[in-house]
């Protein structure tokens, strides 16, 4: 295994000053590390920290480093192929990727595919790689080989990570947060306030085991949920796909502070949309504690004035469980598009669970519930 602060050492003796990206599971050690460094960008998402890395190219002239989970790749393709590229501006960076999914590894099911192509998809897309080694000798070469390959070919480079690479490595730096209600707690609550035709989409990481648990504790069923395991930023989107062909339906997103930074847009669009039935749950605990607990800009972002400048009609903030029956009250009959912040701890069951049905389930229970009430 590699010690991570030993291995970021390595990379900073190639020159390399600036580094951004998203964290994830398999790089959380290492990110860790740089984190407590306190130079580290956590970008809103994978595309933007190329964008970020590209302009501190331009500015100095030295590589930057871009780290991110495999399956947040996609969100690269573009600022990759058509800027960063050799064929265009020739930009030279080291990309971490977290393999999730690798071939032969068990995993959960969003990760599967994504691992099984992305060897396949960097050599599609041209870019030179390595799968880290964990002996610290093989992982210098291996290195030193990239930036030698990077300073002659002036191209992106990747080093696919494999998991349990990196020794483990505690962060210091931990998010200030003074609030105190639990999620688990809170999302149990509010599913049970819902009204029986609700539906609801909840987003990437624990908020989605948290939801499939509760409704299983309840003997409530999963028909109502659409759990987006995948595509981290996008339930908010999928929640008015839905709510737009069933405004019959109210339809809750169940969302989260880095999800919803990541593609914040979004927004905006539905904001603009005439989506009555749309109820927006924004769940901030201001970190991206799925994946180690490096902080996102939650707690330093407003919102609710930004939801409202992107059209919502209401929103509500609520820093304490005193605060919600009032405004939960007021959001649950209000007409949509409307918006709820909850702000949070960051703490979660160590026995949290992970849903017991597959993805296809899933879908065709929720579907299948969508459909009862067809006019």
């Amino acid at each position: 295994m590699l010690d991570p602060q030993k291995f970021l050492k390595s990379i900073r003796n190639q020159g390399v000053e600036f580094t951004a990206g998203v964290p994830d599971s398999l790089l959380k050690d290492f990110c860790s590390v740089m984190t407590d460094e306190g130079s580290d960008i956590i970008a809103a998402n994978e595309g933007g920290a190329i964008a970020l890395a590209m302009g501190h190219h331009l500015a100095t002239g030295k590589i930057p480093l871009v780290y991110m989970q495999n399956s947040g790749f996609g969100n690269c393709v573009n600022p990759l192929t058509s800027l960063a590229d050799s064929d265009v501006y020739s930009i030279p960076m080291l990309l971490m990727i977290g393999w999730r999914g690798e071939p032969g590894v068990k995993d959960e099911p969003q990760h599967v595919k994504q691992g099984r192509i992305s060897e396949e998809l960097l050599q599609t897309m041209e870019i030179n790689y390595a799968v880290l080694s964990d002996d610290e000798s093989e992982a210098q070469n291996q290195l030193a080989s990239a930036f030698e390959t990077m300073n002659q070919s002036k191209a992106p480079y990747a080093l696919l990570v494999k998991k349990g690479i990196f020794d483990k490595y505690k962060l210091q730096t931990k998010v200030e947060n003074p609030y105190t209600i639990n999620r688990e707690e809170v999302i149990d609550w509010m599913l049970q306030k819902m009204e029986e035709e609700a539906v609801v989409v909840s987003t990437t990481g624990k908020s989605s085991r948290e939801v499939f648990e509760i409704r299983a504790k309840h003997n409530m069923g999963h028909g109502k949920d659409f759990l987006t395991v995948g595509g981290m930023g996008h339930a908010s989107q999928i929640a008015l796909g839905i709510a737009l062909s069933k405004k019959n339906r109210p339809v809750y997103c169940l969302d989260g502070d880095g999800a919803t930074i990541m593609h914040m847009g979004a927004g905006a669009i539905i904001g603009n949309q005439p989506s009555k039935n749309y109820k927006h749950i924004l769940i901030n605990n201001g970190c991206h504690e799925s994946v180690g607990g490096q902080a996102t800009v939650g707690f330093a972002i407003d919102f609710q004035k930004i939801a409202e400048a992107s059209g919502y009609k209401q929103t509500w903030l609520v820093t304490n469980m005193d605060e919600l029956p009032e405004a939960w009250d007021l959001f649950q009959n209000t007409e949509g598009p409307v918006l709820i912040e909850i702000r949070t701890t960051e703490a979660s069951r160590a026995d949290l669970g992970r849903p017991t049905t597959t993805p296809v389930q899933n879908k065709e229970a929720f579907m299948k519930n969508l459909s009862r009430n067809d006019r």
